[in-house]
């Protein structure tokens, strides 16, 4: 999926218990690392959400937009066998980042992260399984309200939801975040992977093994 990425989002508006963003221009930060990968090019950040073995030789950042239909596809497929063989194994470090190509997908991430790390993986594979329901709007309050009820399934209330929604510090952070990894790594399409520090597109999961071969027998 091609797609310009947005600018770093400056303010977010409340309404009527919704949040609705609108872009300017802003300031990418430098990224600050919680925890260093052993010798790697990626660091775990505060705002990651890793799966795996935070020691282990080999670091796959997956670039992803929940938007997506490809994501969505990859997420609901290979991701699946990958998780099995090589990241419950403890083969490898796994980090999620998502990239926002439009408001709906930063909405989303927003509502993903709302029930914290314990909730995030299980809140991405529902938004990626539904996504065609819940981003198929072009009414901004039907796609808000489609982000409440999938969050209510994952047992949060409207309070909570709420109230991540209008976080506009936790909106400008995370765009800012996002930002400053699609540039630093050329971020252009998704899903991406750097893995090792190396950029690779989306591949069929036979390939994904591969890769992941060699560079654990590297």
């Amino acid at each position: 999926m091609n797609k310009t990425l947005i600018p770093a989002l400056a303010v977010v508006a409340a309404l009527g218990g919704g949040g609705w963003w609108y872009m300017s221009q802003g300031q990418t930060p430098a990224t600050v690392a919680s925890a260093q990968t052993q010798g790697n090019l990626h660091q775990i950040h505060e705002l990651d959400m890793p799966l795996g073995n935070p020691d282990a030789p080999v670091v796959v950042v997956e670039y992803s937009s929940l938007t997506c239909p490809h994501c969505a596809t990859f997420n609901q497929g290979p991701f699946q066998q990958i998780k099995e063989e090589f990241i419950e194994t403890d083969q490898i470090l796994y980090l999620k980042r998502e990239v926002y190509f439009d408001r709906y997908g930063l909405w989303a991430a927003m509502v993903a992260r709302c029930g914290g790390e314990q909730r995030y993986h299980g809140m991405l594979e529902l938004i990626y399984e539904q996504q065609r329901v819940w981003a198929g709007s072009n009414d901004p309050m039907e796609v808000a309200n489609n982000l409440r009820r999938l969050g209510r399934q994952a047992g949060m209330n409207d309070t909570e939801l709420n109230a991540c929604l209008e976080d506009a510090d936790k909106a400008l952070e995370l765009t800012e975040f996002y930002q400053a990894n699609a540039e630093a790594d050329n971020i252009r399409s998704t899903p991406t992977f750097m893995i090792n520090g190396q950029q690779y597109s989306n591949m069929p999961l036979a390939e994904f093994q591969r890769v992941l071969n060699e560079h654990l027998d590297g």
